[in-house]
């Protein structure tokens, strides 16, 4: 049986919550397989949620992960195409940590590439009526981290693949005036992110680049 490991954060910074984490637990609540799905909210800090988000794929061997978080400011859910190597915290960890151009890996790779097919995510959402877009950058925050750690996790594990995804605000709890989207559809582009990775081996050739 596929199983499949999907993440989010808890709540960091001023936000009461974090709508990746309040998502994924909806998705959990609805799934009905056939694929065993895992589900787990991560601490938004830099050891914990690597160390978390390893011990995960270690104990469950998933084919399939999926770490989500939130971008506020963003107003389309958005799939990744790159984690770098880099840690430039803006802000603390919810532990107080704000390391400064430091690696997420010594000795680790510059850069790693999703192994999730992007594109047909973005497609795929998008024709949901949920607004998606693909972003070449994760930031340099624990999201990146985290996605950092799930690729180089993948590439040690053949047959395994590995992506992040940024949600925006959830209409629900957003700050006034912050772009955002409701929960309900959060969670639904999660599960169509799910279905879309198990059925998409190869990503579409589909233009997906920015000028900027």
């Amino acid at each position: 049986m596929t199983t499949v490991l999907l993440t989010g954060f808890e709540p960091f910074a001023d936000d009461a919550t974090n709508p990746s984490g309040d998502a994924v637990r909806v998705v959990a609540r609805a799934w009905s397989g056939p694929e065993r799905l895992v589900t787990a909210v991560l601490p938004v800090t830099f050891e914990g949620a690597a160390a978390t988000l390893r011990a995960l794929i270690a104990e469950h061997a998933p084919q399939l992960v999926i770490a989500t978080g939130l971008a506020g400011g963003r107003a389309a859910v958005t799939p990744e195409r790159v984690a770098i190597n880099l840690i430039d915290a803006r802000i603390p960890d919810n532990v107080g940590r704000q390391p400064g151009d430091e690696p997420s890996l010594a000795g680790g790779p510059a850069a790693y590439f999703t192994t999730l097919p992007a594109k047909a995510i973005v497609r795929d959402a998008a024709a949901a009526g949920i607004p998606a877009a693909l972003s070449t950058t994760a930031g340099t925050f624990v999201c990146n981290h985290v996605f950092y750690h799930a690729l180089d996790a993948a590439a040690a594990r053949p047959g395994m693949r590995a992506g992040f995804i940024h949600v925006p605000y959830a209409r629900e709890s957003a700050p006034t005036g912050a772009p955002a989207l409701p929960l309900g559809d959060i969670a639904r582009a999660l599960e169509i992110a799910v279905r879309t990775s198990i059925d998409t081996a190869d990503d579409i050739d589909a233009a997906g680049g920015t000028l900027h």
